[in-house]
């Protein structure tokens, strides 16, 4: 249709001030991005905590101590030398020796190695049951879940250090032994948290969908539950490391952790203390600096994490 005589055409509407034409631009030229991602946002906030930051550093750097140090700083630990016992530490031993003439720094490795190594896997068989059984608890509800959680508190109820005297006591200590004893003992906080989760989880329009659709309680848990619980699952995943690391430097430290010539830190604490009378100081600040400072640092980033995941910090 032409214009009509002395009008001016009616213009095709422009773009808003400080947007590119043609394509729907944020203000000020940059084109609006996709939302963030749960995980992006998770470590946004987590990059946030300093204080985590520090930690991971810490705890990569021990993690390097202990396992690549060896490759560098070559000890037997395993050999007594009669002729070199409890040396100060000075040149060719950097921490000094212990009862046996054995290098400290030597043992602290190896020591840190076995921590770590009894920690991580205590803690992954914890976490891994404490969610499947929280989850499986809080699906089914009812008598079932009320049943399920009354052994969780039966087993809470009881010190967990008298336990795990018990296990090893009856069991053994060798690795293995120690990594199930500690691990079955460590996963009821987990299960309790992912419960709580799966409650509201379950009553949530995609998970009546999936089982109108005939999914069954096995898929919907392992699919719908377990998935949508794995913040909660990661962060005390953390805590657990910790509690193992303490677990085992409780057991080591009263004589009920690893048996020479296989060693870990709170072993090497609890000779230390024998001759605390007699300034061997070397003996004891090493090995019990290494205790603490992993379990701060898990526990820091297990804080950090907890406040990544937090729901309020993910809508931001």
């Amino acid at each position: 249709m032409a214009p009509t005589p002395g009008t001016t055409p009616n213009p095709r509407p422009g773009p808003l001030p400080g947007t590119t034409p043609g394509r729907p631009d944020a203000p000020g030229g940059e084109p609006a991005g996709r939302p963030r991602s749960m995980l992006r946002r998770g470590a946004e906030v987590f990059a946030e905590n300093r204080l985590a930051l520090v930690a991971v550093a810490a705890l990569v750097a021990i993690t390097a101590f202990c396992f690549l140090g060896p490759l560098f700083y070559h000890a037997d630990t395993s050999v007594v030398n009669l002729s070199a016992v409890t040396l100060p530490p000075g040149a060719g031993h950097p921490l000094g020796t212990d009862n046996d003439g054995i290098d400290e720094l030597g043992k602290v490795m190896a020591g840190g190695q076995t921590s770590l190594e009894i920690g991580l896997a205590a803690g992954l068989i914890a976490a891994v049951i404490g969610a499947l059984y929280g989850a499986v608890a809080g699906y089914l509800g009812g008598w079932v879940d009320a049943l399920m959680m009354r052994v969780i508190d039966s087993f809470m109820s009881f010190p967990l250090i008298f336990l795990l005297i018990y296990l090893s006591s009856v069991y053994g200590k060798s690795k293995t032994m120690l990594i199930l004893e500690v691990g079955l003992t460590s996963w009821f906080g987990i299960t309790r948290l992912v419960r709580g989760e799966a409650l509201a989880i379950k009553v949530r329009d995609y998970v009546s969908a999936s089982r109108m659709m005939g999914a069954g309680g096995g898929r919907i848990v392992l699919k719908h539950i377990l998935p949508n619980t794995i913040g909660t699952t990661i962060v005390n995943t953390t805590f657990s490391i910790a509690d193992a690391v303490f677990a085992l430097s409780t057991l080591s430290y009263i004589g009920l952790g690893l048996q020479a010539p296989d060693n870990d830190l709170g072993g090497m604490l609890d000779v230390g203390t024998n001759y605390a009378g007699q300034g061997y100081w070397w003996m004891i600040y090493p090995p019990a600096a290494v205790i603490i400072l992993l379990i701060l640092c898990f526990n820091v980033i297990g804080d950090a994490l907890r406040d990544a995941f937090e729901t309020r910090l993910r809508k931001r």
